[in-house]
């Protein structure tokens, strides 16, 4: 057999590599205590009354279009995942007693709607909604490939 250039050379064991320190420091473990004092005036149902006050006065309710009536319905975002399963589940006029203004439920009554046209209010209803629903997609994929070892 002819010797080339990797066989005629003597192997040899690559140098050990010399071990450094951690490339991150530890953790901190203290605590962190925040120089401010709690305000001793400070009552948590004064907030909660003007939250109440402030959604009351809102409403919480979106207009939507039923058969040539407006309607108040509260958005889709708000709504339980019970009143959810009663729609799912087809009973819709115990759903729309749920999410629909109470004022204006025995309008709804009145108007008896096709499940298609209960569907369309609903969609109005979720465009007048301040977030869109639906699934969210996530995070965009990185188009560049993972180097591989």
């Amino acid at each position: 057999m002819a010797a080339n250039a990797r066989t005629a050379t003597a192997r040899t064991k690559p140098a050990a590599r010399k071990k450094t320190a951690a490339a991150r420091p530890p953790r901190k473990t203290d605590v962190v205590v925040p120089d401010v004092e709690p305000d001793e005036d400070y009552d948590d149902e004064d907030d909660d009354a003007a939250e109440a006050q402030e959604s009351e006065a809102l409403g919480g309710y979106v207009t939507a279009r039923l058969r040539g009536e407006e309607l108040r319905v509260l958005p889709p975002m708000v709504w339980r995942q019970s009143w959810n399963r009663l729609l799912n589940s087809g009973q819709i006029d115990a759903f729309a007693e749920l999410a629909i203004h109470p004022d204006d439920f025995e309008v709804y009554e009145e108007l008896d709607p096709t499940n298609g046209e209960f569907g369309e209010f609903i969609g109005e209803a979720s465009e007048q909604a301040p977030e869109s629903q639906g699934k969210s997609r996530g995070p965009n994929r990185s188009t560049r490939r993972m180097r591989r070892r």
